[in-house]
């Protein structure tokens, strides 16, 4: 989990958020280990054997589809490993877990300014899906909504 952790804060980095990570080496192995798991990865190893990058993903389900799909919450190479194909072999993977098990969709999010990551998207295939606007409620606002 320590690799995995540090591999969060990168990314947290990267995204402009350095500051908001709150995930724990605990809270990570429960989601992922947990005698519930509420989430998957995957990782992608460097020619030197070391962690290079990883995809972190949970099933879904569409109403409108009947079925289970997944969502990748986050996928990240680290730079010195970008352009050597592990972002791809990432994504593939889940995909083929996506084809095996039935799965019609498999959806995530892009910053809007991140322009490589979008290009790599398309590239392989990724439709952006502009008509719908994510909505987040947390924090104080998460406790009122709950009467809390």
């Amino acid at each position: 989990m320590p690799v995995l952790l540090e591999l969060v804060r990168e990314l947290a980095a990267y995204e402009r958020e350095p500051d908001a990570v709150e995930a724990t080496e605990q809270l990570l192995a429960a989601a992922l280990f947990g005698p519930s798991p509420v989430a998957s990865c995957s990782v992608a190893l460097a020619e030197d054997g070391g962690v290079a990058g990883f995809a972190l993903w949970y099933v879904t389900f569409s109403t409108w589809k009947g079925r289970p799909g997944m969502w990748l919450e986050d996928l990240f190479v680290r730079p010195a490993a970008r352009g050597s194909g592990l972002g791809t072999a990432l994504l593939q993977e889940l995909a083929r877990v996506c084809v095996d098990r039935g799965y019609p969709r498999f959806e995530w999010w892009v910053l809007d300014w991140n322009a490589p990551a979008i290009g790599f998207y398309r590239s392989l295939g990724a439709v952006p899906q502009d008509e719908w606007t994510t909505f987040r409620v947390d924090g104080d606002a998460l406790q009122a909504l709950a009467g809390q």
